[in-house]
């Protein structure tokens, strides 16, 4: 299931740890083998009293929202942490996808050296590109799991979305874009002899890409490009973004047209053109899927809720007395069991910051059926941003995504 996602604003905030690691920090749910705690919900709150001020909020109306946000915040982050872990459970790979989205976090910095824009990452949000990249894996992961396991099961007549295009038009105006993927056949400190053997290797890969073998596979298995890591897939392009004498042939040529190879300073680059939009008005069919999303929306918050329920129902749950899971599965027991029975219900800052929960982040990529919190909103309040800004998951033991820069650009110098 693919989305319709919304590039460009996105915000990060920070949560300092205090400097003395020994302070406890009071666990109030478990999840499986994931933790809430207090400094979560305390988190959450503070990240939405910010994202409701910057739209304006203030006064009653801002102490009210944030009483209601309060109230399902365990509930969110129960949520989260079951999406999450089904979605491991059902060994969905969302690798590629994450590599995508720092490609295009990182055309938007314009920063094309990989060790500078992890720089400007943590300079601009403080998180570091590992942190960022495994909290988007998981948004993605979210994303995934509500795609296959509730909106692919949701049927829109045809007539509904021919209907919905011909009504708003106007939303489905596209600017001129080209996708691509790239093999980068290097040639640096090559003698002249290697350089000829490096131009050979590049023909032959674009005739045995014209004869129909996977372009993906190729760029995997032969480039020297860091965009390989991604099967060469590289993050859309507008005209002025790319050189010249490459927007002249890739912006001419239809989908599926595979370059020969061009000449650079390091080495021979081979393009194949993905996907081509022209400027201007998008037709049906291009934009079916992202219609059959937004009529969709209505029947899927009810099904995303049957499917948390469900995965309440078979997980190990546990909550604190005093706080409340709003999403709760009736007649399930979440009750705290006997501590003297369990390991110590505090975990200290230390072991909070080995897992990674130093930094929240807040994403403009939003999961279907959220608000822009990245929240499942209850029938009377939507909660104010994985999601936008979203809120990235709050696992404790999901491991660290292995980064892998990706290019800006087709490898060029």
């Amino acid at each position: 299931m693919h989305f319709s996602l919304c590039a460009g604003v996105f915000a990060l905030v920070s949560v300092g740890l205090a400097a003395d690691v020994n302070v406890v920090e009071e666990i109030v749910a478990k999840v499986n083998g994931d933790i809430v705690t207090r400094g979560d919900l305390l988190s959450l709150h503070r990240d939405n009293e910010a994202a409701l001020k910057q739209q304006g909020v203030t006064g009653q109306m801002l102490t009210q929202t944030l009483s209601e946000e309060d109230r399902d915040a365990l509930r969110n982050e129960i949520d989260r942490l079951l999406l999450v872990q089904h979605g491991k459970d059902l060994n969905i790979n969302v690798d590629s996808d994450v590599t995508k989205r720092m490609a295009e976090l990182q055309t938007t910095s314009g920063i094309a050296d990989p060790d500078k824009f992890h720089d400007w990452l943590r300079e601009k949000f403080g998180l570091p590109y590992e942190e960022i990249r495994s909290k988007i894996h998981d948004q993605i992961l979210t994303q995934r799991v509500i795609g296959d396991e509730v909106m692919s099961r949701i049927n829109t007549p045809h007539s509904e979305v021919e209907k919905y295009y011909e009504e708003h038009k106007g939303e489905f105006v596209r600017k001129e874009e080209v996708f691509l993927r790239e093999i980068l056949i290097s040639t640096e400190g090559k003698t002249p002899e290697q350089v000829a053997q490096a131009e050979k290797r590049a023909k032959e890969l674009v005739a045995r890409a014209r004869k129909g073998e996977k372009f993906a596979e190729l760029a995997k298995q032969y480039s020297d490009a860091e965009s390989k890591e991604n099967s060469g897939e590289l993050p859309p392009y507008t005209r002025g973004m790319l050189r010249k004498d490459l927007e002249d042939v890739v912006f001419k040529q239809p989908r599926g047209y595979v370059t020969d190879p061009i000449k650079q300073s390091n080495g021979f680059l081979i393009l194949k053109v993905e996907e081509r939009y022209e400027a201007g008005q998008a037709p049906l069919d291009a934009v079916e899927n992202e219609i059959r999303e937004k009529l969709s929306m209505p029947q899927m918050q009810p099904k995303v809720r049957e499917l948390l329920t469900k995965l309440r129902e078979d997980a190990f749950l546990e909550i604190r007395a005093g706080y409340v899971d709003t999403g709760a599965a009736p007649g399930k027991s979440t009750s705290w069991q006997d501590p003297a029975q369990l390991k110590p219900e505090t975990v200290t800052k230390e072991e909070v910051a080995s897992h990674h929960h130093m930094k929240r982040l807040l994403w403009a990529f939003p999961v279907p059926g959220t608000d822009k919190n990245g929240n499942f909103p209850s029938a009377k309040t939507a909660n104010s941003t994985g999601t936008s800004p979203a809120s990235g998951s709050a696992s404790r033991t999901a491991s660290t995504a292995n980064p892998a820069s990706a290019g800006a650009a087709p490898t060029q110098q």
